[in-house]
């Protein structure tokens, strides 16, 4: 797929770590511009470095996905730096806290809808219209194998990736006679920060993790980014609405 977005300009929301920085290192691999956004500057920053010390074109923008003042600003200033918006991968998220439906708090339950879902609406409302104006683009949202099967003590993560599946299909159908596809990813368990923080990097914790797994062990961050930047190509030009797993085979069990 090499030079696959030659010319493009790629938007990457969480892209400070993760599967949001291996999304953002691999359209610049394919020849893009990268607008690298994050609530975390430090790792923001370092991955728009990364891409530059490959010789590729980065810029680094804070945003708080969950605040549309933020979120308008990004998608301007992705503009107004490389005068166009060609693919978007709305992935920033949280995990939130473990607890059950009964246990979980409304402060906990209102921020990650917030960041998860909310965020990923309010990328799409600002993207669209300059897609439109282009005349086509590519939209990806990070959903999860959480948004397809339940998983204990995590009622708002798993609402919010379901959640995340049924916008992305409504957006799909709203703007596919206008040129914008819009798809999702849904990684399974990935060795990501996230991963790390639930399992706090304990070994028997983490080998629970494997053992969902039929593939015999955890994804990388990079296995997702390829997904992404085959759905953001000319190669996925008839996929639509289409919520990609990429998890070793968790919900084929």
């Amino acid at each position: 797929m090499a030079g696959s977005l030659e010319g493009k300009v790629a938007l990457v929301t969480g892209g400070g770590s993760g599967i949001g920085r291996a999304s953002a290192l691999a359209f610049a691999r394919e020849g893009a511009k990268v607008v690298v956004a994050d609530v975390q500057v430090k790792g923001g920053e370092e991955t728009a470095r990364m891409i530059k010390d490959t010789g590729h074109e980065a810029v680094f923008v804070k945003a708080d996905v969950s605040k549309a003042s933020d979120v308008e600003k990004l998608i301007s200033t992705a503009v107004r730096t490389y005068n166009r918006l060609d693919c978007a991968h709305n992935n920033a998220g949280i995990e939130g806290a473990s607890a059950s439906t009964a246990d979980c708090t409304e402060e906990n339950w209102d921020r990650v809808i917030d960041i998860n879902l909310k965020g990923v609406w309010l990328c799409m409302k600002y993207e669209i219209p300059q897609m439109l104006r282009q005349k086509g683009g590519a939209i990806v949202n990070t959903s999860s194998v959480a948004g397809l099967v339940g998983f204990r003590d995590m009622p708002a993560y798993c609402a919010s990736k379901g959640g995340i599946i049924q916008l992305t299909r409504t957006a799909a159908l709203e703007y596919a006679a206008r040129g914008i596809r819009v798809n999702a990813v849904c990684p399974g368990v990935i060795r990501t920060p996230m991963v790390e923080r639930v399992t706090g990097g304990k070994q028997e914790f983490e080998a629970q993790f494997i053992g969902l797994e039929p593939a015999g062990r955890l994804g990388t961050p990079e296995e997702v980014a390829e997904a992404v930047v085959w759905l953001c190509s000319d190669a996925a030009s008839f996929v639509m609405g289409h919520p990609m797993v990429v998890d070793g085979g968790l919900v084929s069990q």
